[in-house]
């Protein structure tokens, strides 16, 4: 992972779930009770309170309930939840304009038609940031999304219309008419200061502010547009749903990105002589991300509960261009490890571990059956993900040597997402060739190693850890293979990399040679942080104690095994060659920019609003 896509990664810090509608509202109403009590000057401070409820929450009560059907009707897609979190956030924010807008109010001699004018500014603001939200949401034209988009500006404003008495100036109706649309006595003696021209002034702000979202938009979507050939709204869309409900929307962005490849899938499986597998190691060539559980992101979790015995889903030789685009695709992954699990001829020997290790690259394998896992590190160098084709040139030097191998990445020592590039090994490198030819010589060694009877040991624990502390919910898993007295242990701990030294100090506890410590590279555990790697939030010496002690458990576990292994292919969507830095690059560019952009349209807008009262 680059730099760059690490900051894509780190997206997934805003993922939460929008509260439910109730909550939202009930927290609206909340505030603005307490807007009430401290804006208007009656006798009593419930009187207060109930005035803030009304001419405040009342408005973000009715863009909430009446918004979602509305944008639904007209083609839109947003739910209760969202409508009732985007009101809410609409109603705090023209709260702290009125707040700042008194304050100057009281320290300067502006006075209270300066707090009206902040007002119009405010709600007109509102619609504007209703406007944004709803194009990005449903993605409707300008003027069907300016509809629901408009709600809680006009219900506001309709409300100040009609107890400030401005319609004594409108001629409108009849007595029964004017006695519902003018009930200045019922207002706060404040409103008395609104006139018609102001309602005048707040549709020619709306008209602006909204001619101003359709600038920015198109301003920010043409790169997108010329590189990709998608919409920033779409990507937009999709962000907000997935944060906001958890929806698929996110995942159907990454499909319309999207390029078909077809991938590997090895699965080396050990049973029993009873016929019940013992346990199973899945290695499909696929990224698990790009963060979350968008895309494969859980895809280390989905492979190892489709096992029978207990399951080992290893990091494969592959970077975040082969992120699968969602997770249906891990379901076509799965029906390839189903039919490679029903084509292994099983054997009951295999061979002595093996290791080897050439310039940065350390090479541990073991043979079992007709096929061999070996797993490669670059520990105690620091490197992140080996690149696609580097592990396909691996594969093809084991077979070179007669040797069937699935070619693991251990994914086991890395700093963090410092600098550009963060240890990705790219075909080319010297890394890429240590590897190979690691690779090649370990493979030899195998294929001239003398076969005896083959034993495992497992043991599993979930650990007390969680995701946000870097482990997942496949805690930690060890199998010991044995063959001729010669144990060979290997170590998965879920999660996305390790700190620098982790790995060695596991070693060090380990009574047995060769020993590897590998993990999934699941990325469940980034939806806090891009780089949260294992021993980042947990003690290493409990880590530790917790893996010798499984060592222990899989040692004294072993029994005689029967072990095979079996490749197929599976045509899945990814994100593809230079995709992921693509749009990494865009959203990265999208936020920094976009902020600037966004704040220099936001001043424009306030000297324009400005002008526009100086004239009027």
């Amino acid at each position: 992972m680059t730099e760059t896509q690490g900051d894509l990664a780190a997206l997934s810090r805003f993922i939460f779930r929008a509260p439910k509608w109730y909550a939202s509202l009930g927290f609206a109403l909340v505030v603005a009770a307490l807007a009430g009590a401290a804006a208007f000057d009656s006798q009593f401070v419930l009187e207060d309170a109930w005035q803030g409820v009304f001419f405040i929450g009342v408005p973000t009560v009715v863009a909430a309930v009446a918004t979602p059907p509305i944008d639904r009707r007209l083609g839109g897609q947003l739910t209760p939840n969202r409508a009732s979190l985007l009101a809410l956030v609409c109603e705090v924010f023209l709260v702290a304009v009125l707040v700042v807008a008194g304050t100057i109010a009281v320290l300067t001699p502006l006075g209270q038609r300066f707090v009206f004018d902040a007002l119009t500014v405010g709600l007109a603001a509102v619609g504007g940031i209703r406007l944004a939200v709803l194009l990005a949401v449903s993605r409707k034209s300008l003027v069907v999304t300016a509809i629901p988009a408009g709600i809680q500006t006009a219900t506001a404003a309709f409300l100040v219309f009609v107890y400030s008495g401005t319609a004594r100036y409108v001629e409108v109706g009849g007595p029964l008419v004017q006695s519902f649309l003018s009930r200045p006595s019922r207002g706060p003696a404040e409103l008395g200061a609104v006139k018609p021209l102001d309602f005048a002034v707040l549709a020619l702000l709306c008209a602006l502010y909204a001619l101003a979202v359709v600038v920015f938009v198109r301003v920010i979507d043409r790169p997108w547009r010329r590189s990709l050939g998608v919409s920033v709204l779409d990507f937009g869309r999709g962000f907000v749903g997935h944060i906001a409900e958890g929806s698929d929307e996110l995942e159907e962005f990454f499909a319309a990105l999207g390029e078909e490849a077809v991938v590997p899938v090895s699965v080396l499986s050990a049973r029993r002589p009873d016929g019940s597998e013992k346990a199973r190691f899945v290695l499909p060539m696929i990224h698990p991300g790009p963060m979350g559980e968008i895309g494969g992101g859980n895809l280390p979790k989905r492979v190892a509960r489709s096992a029978d015995g207990l399951g080992f889903p290893p990091h494969a030789t592959a970077g975040h261009d082969f992120n699968l685009v969602s997770e249906r695709e891990v379901d076509t992954l799965l029906d390839a490890v189903s039919r490679a699990h029903d084509r292994i001829e099983y054997s009951k020997t295999g061979t002595p571990p093996v290791r080897r290790r050439v310039g940065e690259a350390t090479v541990t394998g073991q043979a079992m059956g007709d096929g061999a896992m070996v797993v490669a590190t670059y520990a105690p160098g620091l490197a992140d993900d080996i690149d696609y084709s580097v592990g396909l040139s691996a594969v093809a030097e084991a077979r070179s040597h007669g040797v069937d191998a699935m070619v693991v990445d251990a994914h086991n020592a890395n700093d963090g997402l410092a600098g550009d590039d963060l240890g990705h090994v790219v075909p080319g490198s010297q890394r890429s060739f240590d590897l190979i030819e690691g690779v090649g010589e370990v493979s030899a060694a195998l294929a001239n190693a003398p076969h005896g009877r083959l034993e495992l040991g497992v043991a599993w624990d979930e650990t007390p850890w969680t995701a946000s502390e870097g482990i997942g919910p496949l805690g930690v898993r060890v199998a010991a293979f044995t063959v001729a007295g010669e144990t060979g242990v290997s170590v998965l701990i879920d999660g996305n990399n390790m700190e620098p030294g982790l790995r060695e100090a596991i070693l060090d506890h380990i009574d047995a040679d060769p020993a590897e410590v590998m993990t999934t590279d699941t990325h469940v555990v980034n939806t806090v942080e891009s780089a949260n790697q294992v021993g980042g939030a947990i003690p290493h010496d409990e880590l530790i104690a917790l893996v010798a002690s499984l060592v222990e458990e899989a040692l004294a576990d072993r029994e005689p095994v029967e072990a095979g292994m079996a490749t197929e292919r599976a045509r899945v969507t990814v994100f593809g060659n230079d995709r992921t830095e693509t749009l990494a690059s865009h959203a990265n560019a999208m936020l920094g920019m976009g902020s600037a952009l966004a704040g220099a349209f936001a001043v424009a807008l306030l000297a324009v609003s400005i002008v526009v009262f100086l004239f009027t």
